[in-house]
């Protein structure tokens, strides 16, 4: 299916957002993420579902000063 993960265009087979955030190395990151604009909590990124066209945000927080 074809999503948007950062404003970059992605085929993926991923069907959750959680199952996107490993085919795409996030996993195990501190990341923040939102589909279609709204905020997704990682405790509900399991359930849920991505469809074809998907825009999703996926943020990590940077260090420094």
């Amino acid at each position: 299916m074809k999503v948007v993960v950062n404003d970059t265009a992605h085929e993926v087979s991923a069907k959750t957002l959680a199952a996107l955030i490993d085919e795409l190395g996030y996993s195990g990151a501190r990341i923040a993420t939102a589909l279609n604009g709204r905020f997704v909590p990682k405790a509900t990124r399991e359930g849920t579902q991505l469809q074809e066209g998907a825009q999703i945000e996926i943020v990590a927080p940077m260090q420094g000063g």
